[in-house]
Parts: C-alpha cells; structure tokens; sequence
C-alpha cells in the first residue's frame, strides 16, 4: 500500500474493549482445531485492535477471494441502482436481448435481477461449470440457455453463474467491466490501490470470483458496510442497499448451528449472533457484527470453513465487551509477529544429499508432460528442476526461510483468465533419510503444495499434495529412473 493512502487506525485489544486472553483463545482455536489461516484482521470502533499473517503471507500481498468477490460484485449492483439504471425487479432476459435462446421459457422470463442476487434463479443446480464450458467463450448465452427447473424465487441454490450475470448486466449497461465501475465509487474514496479481478473470454470480469484484495482492503469494506455504507463522512455505497443486501432475502436452511443455514440476501450470508458476512472458498471471510460494533476479516487454506466461525464466535465474541478492565497481555504482539505456516520439519542434509545432488532422473509419461528432473542440494537450500519440451521450471527452497519467487500455476489449479506464473514461497528440508519435502506456498492464492521426493538407488518417486482444492488434493505419483553419469 503505497504512501499516500491513510491505513486503518490501529489500537490495543484493551483500548477497543477486547481481552487479549481473548484474541490469544481465538489464535490457539486457529491453530490446533482450524488450521490453515494465511492472516486475519478484527477491528472494533473502526479501529484494528489485532492482526497478524501467517509468514510467508504478508500484509502487502493481495489474495484471492474467491467467492467473497460476490459482495463487491452485489455492491457495483447497489451503486447501479442508485443511479437508476436498473432495478432489481428487471428482467434478465430485458439485458441481453440478442443473446437470448429461439423460444424463451417461461421461468426464464420470470427471472429477475433480484434472483441474481438471492441465488434464487430457479435452476436445478449451479450453472456455473456449464456456463463457462461454452466452447465460443459467450458464459452469458450459455447461461440463457440453460433449462429453469423451477420458479424464479421458489429455492435458493448457490450459483456462482448468477453472480456472472450481475457483473455482465453492469457492463452492459455502463460500458465498464465491474472492477473499472467500482474503482471511482468505492475503491478509490475506501483507499483500495491495484484490485485485480479476473475475467471471461469476452471481456466480463468473473463477478462469482476472481477479484484479490490485501486483508486491509477487506477490513475497509467490511467497515465500509458496518457504518451503513458511509466513509470519511461520506455515503459511497447507499444506506439502503447495505441494509436490503444483508437482510435475509430467501431461506438457505432452518437456522440452527450452522453459519450456512441463517438465510441469505444479496450476495451476503446471514450469521449467527445476527452478524453477515461475505465469504469464499477455503476461508475468505469478511464477517461484519453490528451488535458488537466490529468486523473480522480472515483469509486462508482452511478444510472446515464452519470452524473457522466456530472460533470466532466462541473466543472473540465473549472476549468483546463495553471496556477492558483487563491487563494488556505482552505475549500477544510478540507472538502476532510470530505467525508463520508451518515449514516441513527434518534436516538440513542426510547422507544421501550429496549422493542424489545433481543427478538427472528420466520421468516416466505423467499428467505435467515433465519428461526429467534434476535436484542439486546444499547446506542452505535445494533447487528443483523439472523439464518438459517447452523448457524447465525451478523451485529454489530455502532451509531456514521462504523463498520468494515465480512458480508455475500449479497443475488443474487455474481457471479462465487466471495468469500462468504465481508468486510463490518455498522451503524445505529432508523429512527423512531418502526424503526431501519442499513446501511451494503461492503467497496470493489459499494453495499450498506439499512436494516429497522420496530417493531410492536410481529411482525417485515424487508425490504431490496440495491442501485444498476444489477436487481431489493428492496428484498421481511421478516416477524416475536415473539417467548414467
């Protein structure tokens, strides 16, 4: 964040009226039920009362929200109504009249840009994957020509798909993609610098997901929202539409324990303990507690995203008070400071290092296309590289620390638009005697991949794992035999 823009006011936990026992509960919850936070923000009183990330995650970096871009996506919507060129009881189809199917049903006219927004559009299932299968790139005719199975209104099915068609709807009307809409009416008065959002083949910025944004720039709109759209003494997104966006516009469940199951309004998800949030994939959060005058933001690589809530709403919930009678605690900024992903524990070097150091291994036919691999290790680190017909990849490993870089994308892990080279961090050690473990954390995104390169004569074997995922997380086995000296 460049110098010109003001950062959010920081404070202690105690000043805002939070215990640092606490905050100290939450990040114990975090780290031994949860697991998997790249950084959270909590602010209470429009201050930052704590904060931390994950090392190699840092403030700087922006990360990618995933589905919490649909608030963003919800709010260019707002700021469009308000200028009057929409509502949301239009037509969907009124949109897009030359991409529209021979004969249009019935319940596709029935839709409207409210069920956009309520993910209630009547379809059966998300339309995202066959919206974005269309072989002509044109995701907004695919969309229009899929079947509505039921009545616009009549159930709510989360479909990213629907969130597309809201970012498509405002660039059809203004002539900007949503990112260059937002820019002059919220990111630019909520001091947000460099949003990047991805987008179709045509042009249409993805609106479901897609958008990056640092932790800060989160807590901005998270602030943003809790003070009723109103910023710097000014109202950028209307009191109105922050108040109908977070109201319950449709049932997703009956309530309960589940923070999936409070109800849902446009692009917002009700909470428990009458809180909203905005969320995505693998623990993108941007939680917003009227009742307590506060905003959590967490991003991540989480499995159980219900227990990341889980330890907000047991640890930090209680921990908030009218005042702290409290102590500050002296523990807690050191070990905030001290947050870091955890490395692949073992050795520097075993025996074997300088035996495999510098030995190319022939990889049998694998899904990379790799054709071989080369490791060369020393006391400070390891260098991988894996070649393939077009040319080679290195990963450079630190023992003692991260090292930054550019990795490639890694395999069935991008969507359209995505770039092919992501930032990245690794770091590694010899967890056993024939094995070497490299960690490739891509410092923008929620993936970790865990690499293990087990050595054995004139053979290796690497075996591949990532943390999360939208399928399956263990990638099949990459086999190699060493080629002659």
């Amino acid at each position: 964040m460049s110098s010109r823009v003001t950062r959010l006011p920081r404070t202690s936990p105690e000043a805002a009226g939070i215990s640092s026992a606490a905050v100290q509960a939450f990040l114990n919850a975090l780290e031994t039920k949860v697991g998997g936070l790249h950084s959270f923000m909590l602010l209470r009183h429009g201050q930052v009362a704590a904060e931390g990330w994950w090392a190699p995650y840092a403030p700087h970096l922006p990360h990618a929200l995933f589905s919490l871009s649909k608030s963003f996506t919800s709010t260019a919507v707002g700021l469009a109504v308000s200028e009057g060129l929409l509502t949301v009881d239009d037509p969907v189809v009124s949109f897009f009249p030359d991409r529209l199917p021979p004969n249009v049903p019935e319940h596709l006219q029935a839709m409207r840009v409210r069920h956009l927004l309520s993910m209630s559009t009547g379809h059966d299932e998300d339309a995202t994957n066959r919206s974005t299968a269309a072989p002509d790139g044109d995701w907004v005719r695919a969309f229009l020509a899929l079947p509505v199975e039921h009545p616009p209104g009549s159930k709510f099915v989360y479909n990213s798909a629907a969130t597309y068609m809201c970012s498509a709807i405002v660039q059809a009307l203004t002539g900007h993609t949503v990112l260059d809409y937002l820019t002059p009416r919220l990111f630019d008065p909520l001091g947000i610098e460099g949003p990047t959002w991805e987008s179709c083949p045509r042009g249409i910025n993805a609106g479901g997901w897609g958008l990056s944004l640092t932790t800060e720039d989160i807590a901005r709109f998270g602030q943003c929202y809790l003070q009723k759209g109103i910023w710097n003494a000014r109202q950028v997104v209307p009191a109105g539409w922050v108040s109908e966006a977070t109201t319950k516009q449709i049932s997703n469940g009956d309530g309960g324990e589940s923070d999936w199951t409070q109800g849902y309004g446009y692009q917002f998800w009700r909470c428990r303990h009458n809180a909203f949030r905005g969320d995505g994939a693998f623990g993108q959060y941007c939680v917003v507690m009227p009742e307590q005058d506060a905003a959590l933001v967490m991003t991540g690589g989480v499995v159980d995203l219900q227990a990341a809530l889980a330890a907000a709403w047991d640890h930090l919930l209680p921990g908030m008070q009218p005042a702290s009678t409290a102590p500050a605690d002296p523990d807690l900024p050191r070990r905030l400071a001290g947050l870091a992903v955890p490395a692949p524990a073992g050795c520097y070097t075993t025996a074997l290092a300088p035996q495999v150091s510098g030995r190319t291994y022939r990889l049998e036919p694998n899904e990379l296309n790799l054709v071989s691999a080369t490791f060369v290790f020393s006391p400070a680190g390891a260098t991988a590289t894996f070649r393939e017909d077009a040319g080679e990849q290195a990963f450079v490993s630190g023992h003692e620390t991260w090292v930054e870089g550019l990795s490639p994308a890694p395999h069935g892990y991008t969507r359209a638009g995505a770039p092919d080279m992501w930032q990245s961090a690794v770091r590694g050690s010899w967890t056993a005697a024939d094995t070497y473990t490299m960690a490739i954390c891509y410092t923008r995104t929620p993936f970790i991949e865990t690499v293990n390169c087990r050595f054995s004569g004139d053979d290796v074997a690497i075996a591949r794992q990532m943390n999360v995922g939208f399928g399956p997380t263990e990638r099949p086995m990459i086999a190699g035999h060493a080629e002659p000296a």
